[in-house]
């Protein structure tokens, strides 16, 4: 497909946490304003002045975080935040209810299509509705014997975390540190493998993005599905702890699976601050690095739009655009770019969900 204008081809986008936004906004009643226009980063007006044709949308419970010290915290030369208490079953499930509410009501509003399949999201990107997966980042909401899950799924589920960064009964997220390797603590735990194995046989993908390393490698020995991470950066340009090192891109390779790059500005610049002047370039970095060690095939974006700070020249998905100019005057030819805007997350879905 020819790169013909500023809007084509489609972004289909690894992590969104927009329906957190509106969770806090007012929960279902807010999805009104997702259709005429809202703060933040994602809303139908923005996304169709960007191109913007859906991706992950994350059902996230929230920790009581004051956000703006934990901002201050990483502008900070060095920092290792505390993490968050882990959040009981109990707590946890009503506010994942209540966030796919939402998600279902943007859906009957007619502003995005939830997806099951790969010919959804083909269809819905064919037709001009937002494609949306139903994603959960940080199983909290998911018993140990896993009826939840079941039930989920059974709702559209498609897409499962197993941790955010505090700790589940399934395992040990990676805190936020700069300097650090990802290498942070114990693996899963045995109800994490249980997990792994229920979510291969329903075809769910787990996201091993704020997985620490151990629980990385136990995923890889256990997991049958190629290795996915939706939100993560090359580690060896930005030595965080979110980010995945060499060795894990290689294994990622060898299962044929994908990375989608993240905008959080902490995780792309080497000084590991976030703040919000970086350029473009710097993007296109993280992309080629991440080409060089998985391949043209397995590397996409993953933005953590509504959820992080990102470059300040793509602050909302109506910014898009120039992100997609930076790539086409780096060099890189309308193929590739169509693979990294959306066509290697179609190939990838496909494989994990089967046709």
């Amino acid at each position: 497909m020819a790169l013909t204008d500023s809007l084509h081809p489609l972004v289909f986008d690894g992590h969104n946490d927009v329906l957190l936004k509106l969770y806090r906004a007012g929960g279902v009643a807010a999805a009104e304003s997702f259709v005429a226009g809202c703060p933040g980063a994602l809303d139908v007006p923005a996304a169709r002045a960007g191109g913007f044709g859906g991706g992950f949308f994350a059902v996230f419970v929230p920790s009581p975080t004051d956000l703006a010290v934990k901002f201050e915290e990483m502008t900070k030369p060095e920092y290792q935040l505390v993490l968050p208490d882990a959040i009981d079953w109990e707590d946890a499930f009503p506010v994942v209810m209540a966030q796919a509410a939402i998600l279902f009501e943007l859906e009957r509003l007619g502003a995005v299509k939830i997806c099951r399949t790969v010919a959804d999201i083909r269809a819905a990107l064919a037709s001009g509705v937002m494609a949306a997966i139903f994603h959960i980042e940080g199983a909290e909401a998911i018993d140990a014997d896993l009826h939840t899950l079941e039930v989920l799924y059974q709702a559209g589920l498609r897409s499962l975390g197993p941790v955010w960064s505090r700790p589940t009964i399934f395992g040990d997220g990676v805190p936020f540190r700069f300097p650090s390797s990802p290498d942070t603590g114990a693996g899963l735990t045995d109800a994490g493998l249980r997990l792994v194995k229920r979510c291969n046989q329903l075809r769910i993908m787990l996201d091993l993005s704020h997985l620490n390393e151990a629980g990385f490698w136990d995923v890889a020995r256990h997991s049958d599905a190629p290795l996915v991470a939706t939100h993560s950066n090359a580690h060896v340009l930005c030595n965080h702890s979110r980010n995945l090192t060499d060795k894990q891109l290689a294994a990622i390779a060898e299962t044929d699976g994908m990375v989608g790059l993240n905008f959080a500005v902490a995780f792309l610049r080497e000084d590991g601050k976030m703040l919000a002047d970086v350029p473009l370039t710097q993007i296109l970095r993280h992309i080629d690095h991440l080409i060089a060690q998985v391949g043209e095939d397995r590397v996409g974006l993953g933005s953590d739009y509504d959820g992080a700070v990102v470059p300040e020249d793509v602050t909302r998905v109506s910014g898009l655009p120039a992100l997609r100019r930076a790539m086409q005057d780096h060099g890189y030819g309308d193929a590739l770019i169509a693979k990294l805007c959306h066509e290697n997350w179609l190939r990838v879905l496909e494989k994990t969900w089967g046709g």
